[in-house]
């Protein structure tokens, strides 16, 4: 569409993973695979903390928050990867762009802020065991979740409010195989100041801050059980943190370096946006249902009562 002589962007071409016919179907069935797994991994966390009363706990509350976001998360990014591998022209609206953009923001502030009330929660649990009923009592757990859901979608509504502001003249040939803030905005051809600085104060607040905080709760975690003489009580300690720890660790090690590099569209940038937006969220149950011992106790009790219904 041509106005006064500037050409309007009407839609974005992604680049995708392959050009090649053969590779593109080897990458949909191995993407659907993981979709899969991702949703069947999730769900089941979901139904085991919902229908075990052992796990009626702030702990496993917060894990079926995450689980669900997980599962969302996914949903956002795999089915119109699979679409873009089947089809032709790897074309995707300005609308649909930026939708997808606001949920990915939204699922990965809430995730962070999800994680971060995670690890408070384990502190409490760790280093104020007497207090720990009355700190994270049920109105608690459910506004620290509440504030995790209204913060992501917040972030992600300002963020993509101030990019639909750009003027996109071209060129419209994202360097990614999904719609994200960074290689989009670089095709503004206005003045992207005001986005950069939100992007930037997004960081700083919800990513080092939450950081900040996951590093403070994990710091006097480990103090405590240091000062434990019991090697049975310091081995209890690290076993229930360890799969929060470790899912953290994958979250934060490739969310921070993936935004925080120059956007080039690299292999390396590829490689890093697949495996924080489509292999971490498949990761996560798998971790907590390996790691942890009630989980897996609670997985054995629900298929027993499940043989029971079936004979």
């Amino acid at each position: 569409m041509e106005v006064s002589n500037i050409t309007t962007v009407t839609a974005f071409v992604l680049v995708g993973l392959s050009n090649n016919p053969q590779s593109q179907a080897l990458l949909f069935v191995l993407f659907l695979v993981v979709y899969l797994l991702t949703l069947l991994g999730n769900l089941l966390m979901l139904l085991v903390i919902s229908t075990d009363s052992h796990l009626h706990t702030p702990m496993y509350f917060f894990l079926r928050h995450l689980s669900f976001l997980d599962a969302f998360y996914s949903s956002v990014i795999v089915p119109k990867l699979l679409q873009n591998l089947l089809s032709k022209w790897k074309t995707t609206s300005l609308l649909e762009c930026f939708s997808q953009i606001s949920l990915v923001i939204f699922s990965g502030a809430t995730e962070a802020c999800l994680l971060s009330v995670m690890a408070y929660d384990r502190f409490q649990a760790v280093c104020h065991p007497l207090l720990y009923v009355v700190a994270m009592n049920r109105r608690v757990c459910a506004g620290l979740v509440g504030a995790s859901w209204v913060i992501g979608m917040g972030t992600g509504l300002i963020n993509t409010l101030l990019l639909a502001q750009q003027h996109f003249c071209g060129p419209n040939l994202v360097r990614s195989f999904t719609c994200e803030l960074p290689p989009v905005l670089l095709l503004a051809c206005s003045d992207p100041h005001s986005s950069i600085t939100s992007i930037l104060t997004t960081m700083a607040i919800l990513g080092l801050g939450t950081l900040f905080l996951l590093l403070g709760s994990y710091s006097r975690i480990i103090m405590t059980a240091l000062r434990i003489n019991s090697a049975t009580g310091r081995s209890k300690i690290f076993s229930t943190c360890s799969s929060h720890f470790l899912v953290v660790a994958i979250f934060y090690g490739s969310g921070l370096f993936r935004y925080m590099t120059p956007t080039s569209g690299s292999a390396l940038e590829q490689v890093l946006s697949l495996q924080y937006s489509v292999v971490t969220p498949m990761l996560n149950p798998l971790i907590y249902s390996l790691k942890n011992q009630e989980v897996k106790t609670a997985l054995k009790r629900m298929l027993a009562r499940k043989s029971r219904l079936t004979f």
